[in-house]
């Protein structure tokens, strides 16, 4: 048995995004499939049909944008049969559809994420995030970043407390050919020369692989809980105003951390949660003071 850790990010922009995200969702080999089912049921369940790539994806940005809420508050809430019929039908047209198409669509859209998010809890799916103030100090050094850093951390972590010893994989979201040979060259020197690295590398592959996201279901959920991280999750020192509709759904989110303990500094109970917030991207050397990296 093994765990595989999808990873994707939002706010790498840094345009609007209160914050950088960089998240992962965790799900044993043996519930993957099953999880992937359900998702496309949940699709044909409030869309009519599976959702394709040009038509609605099944990112954060595209289902969770400030637009949606409006539209979907505009009209009473619709039964599920008929929204489903009527946002079956915008889809399918795509042209411009009628006030009660559109309304169908966004009250879809959001029926679906809280519903994905609740099939997340019944396969025991635990999310991992490193939250990256916008104004945090860069590094300027060829090296892994510590926002990787921490969310590798944390995924030991939680493996670590796994009976029997499973081995996690790691997946991410294909960037463009010349930053994936980057990332790769950068988590084999952590892996392999750093003693944190060395440790973690007992059960975490240090080789990730690369997939396209809209061509596979769980990166697709790691980047609505990296949208949600960013715009909804307030926890442990996130000051940035977050989007107060997203409430529910980020509370939907925080129920999917995990929560590690270790001894730290003579404390043997130590909780270290599965979100990091990190106000500092640079280590110790370009920071010019005492303070560890991870």
């Amino acid at each position: 048995m093994s765990y595989m850790l999808f990873i994707d990010e939002s706010g790498q922009d840094l345009r609007e995004s209160p914050y950088e995200v960089l998240a992962g969702i965790a799900t044993e080999d043996r519930d993957l499939w099953n999880l992937i089912c359900r998702v496309q049921d949940a699709e044909l369940e409030f869309f009519g049909r599976r959702v394709a790539d040009g038509l609605l994806e099944l990112k954060g940005r595209k289902l969770l944008k400030k637009k949606t809420f409006r539209h979907a508050a505009q009209m009473p809430p619709i039964p599920p049969d008929e929204r489903r019929d009527l946002a079956r039908a915008l889809l399918e047209n795509g042209a411009e559809g009628t006030r009660e198409q559109i309304t169908a669509l966004a009250q879809a859209k959001l029926a679906f994420v809280a519903h994905l998010l609740a099939l997340c809890g019944q396969f025991r799916v635990k999310a991992f995030a490193s939250v990256v103030d916008r104004d945090a100090p860069r590094p300027e050094g060829n090296f892994l970043r510590k926002d990787y850093a921490y969310l590798f951390e944390r995924y030991f972590y939680f493996l670590e407390d796994r009976p029997g010893e499973q081995l996690g994989l790691v997946v991410f979201d294909e960037l463009e050919r010349s930053q994936c040979h980057i990332l790769i060259d950068q988590m084999a020197r952590y892996f392999r020369e750093t003693v944190r690295g060395q440790a973690r590398a007992s059960l975490v592959i240090p080789e990730p692989f690369f997939v396209h996201s809209h061509l596979t279901t769980a990166v697709q959920i790691a980047d609505i809980v990296a949208y949600l991280a960013a715009w909804g999750v307030r926890v442990g020192g996130m000051t940035r105003p977050r989007r107060e509709e997203l409430t529910n759904l980020a509370a939907q989110v925080c129920d999917m951390r995990y929560q590690a303990q270790r001894e730290v500094n003579g404390n043997a109970n130590f909780s270290i949660w599965s979100f990091a917030l990190i106000d500092d991207l640079r280590p110790k050397d370009e920071r010019g003071d005492e303070t560890d990296g991870q």
